[in-house]
């Protein structure tokens, strides 16, 4: 059968249409995607503006009329940070849920983190051993620990791209003391999740997903060949700890040149580099894989299984 998974996040609306059947490996067929950085729509007390309800409704609309023209036989559409912690945040939902003409799967954080882990054990198979997830979203940052299909330990903490961005690197750019209170903050976040993280068995292979990690990978890592000369990208602490002043130092505008960072992620790739070496640091983490598959892939994987039982 032909699925799509809507995913409404914090950056960007993402559909993804994919083949599938139980026992098979989902092949992608269609991305469409929206930029909103709903962040920009946030008010003081929390709300989401009604400039950012519009776009998220319209990008909703566009992704459920490319679905139905790639003739989509079941949408799973879900939503995470931004919609779930905004002040409005049901209203919203019920406005989406009326635009697509069915519920919405909202996720929490732990979620979020559970079905992005299934998506990145079934890619790196058991052989990978006990896993460390890193996820970078918009809003949110999720980790997750685990010998097994699913984590044994996933936590989420209000760390993300986006969020730290409009939160404290307001300038453009944004400087070094205003990187230095990002670090500072993100440190204090991070050290009781790494208290918890540090009781798990230590990781055999760490992982990092999503698109910010891979646009920081593509320009601060190592491309390596893996199996049937698929790319592997690895990305050491030390070399992105290396990248962060200059970061700091280019306009947004001008990121964009830097190799591998999308105009999509100009915006919030400064923060999210200081947010992950800052993870790297406290769980003691000096280099990580990232993985192609992400959550979106991790919820098609679920529903094709359900769907074989």
């Amino acid at each position: 059968m032909r699925l799509g998974v809507l995913d409404i996040g914090s950056n960007t609306v993402h559909l993804l249409v994919a083949n599938a059947h139980p026992g098979g490996r989902p092949l992608a067929q269609t991305s469409e995607k929206s930029v909103l950085r709903l962040m920009r729509y946030l008010e003081d007390d929390g709300r989401i503006n009604d400039d950012g309800v519009t776009a998220i409704l319209e990008a909703v609309k566009r992704a459920r009329e490319v679905a139905e023209k790639e003739g989509v036989d079941e949408l799973l559409a879900t939503a995470t940070s931004a919609v779930r912690e905004a002040a409005n945040g049901i209203d919203v939902i019920l406005q989406i849920e009326a635009a697509l003409g069915q519920p919405l799967q909202v996720l929490g954080g732990e979620q979020e983190a559970r079905f992005t882990f299934l998506a990145v054990r079934r890619w790196f198979g058991w052989s990978a051993g006990q896993i460390l997830l890193f996820d970078i979203g918009g809003g949110s940052f999720e980790v997750a620990t685990g010998s097994e299909e699913l984590p044994e330990l996933a936590e989420s903490v209000p760390l993300g791209a986006g969020r730290m961005t409009i939160g404290f690197l307001p300038d453009d750019p944004p400087g070094e003391r205003q990187v230095d209170r990002l670090r500072g903050h993100a440190a204090a976040a991070l050290a009781p999740l790494a208290e918890r993280f540090a009781a798990q068995p230590r990781p055999d292979h760490v992982v990092g997903s999503s698109k910010t990690i891979r646009s920081l990978a593509r320009l601060a890592g190592q491309p390596m060949s893996g199996w049937s000369g698929a790319e592997r990208l690895l990305l050491r602490r030390d070399a992105l700890k290396s990248w962060i002043p200059r970061l700091a130092k280019i306009p947004a505008s001008a990121r964009q040149e830097l190799p591998g960072i999308t105009a999509d992620r100009t915006f919030q790739i400064t923060a999210g580099a200081v947010v992950l070496h800052e993870a790297m640091a406290a769980l003691d983490v000096e280099e990580l894989e990232v993985s192609p598959w992400a959550l979106r892939e991790g919820v098609l994987i679920r529903y094709i299984e359900d769907l074989g039982w």
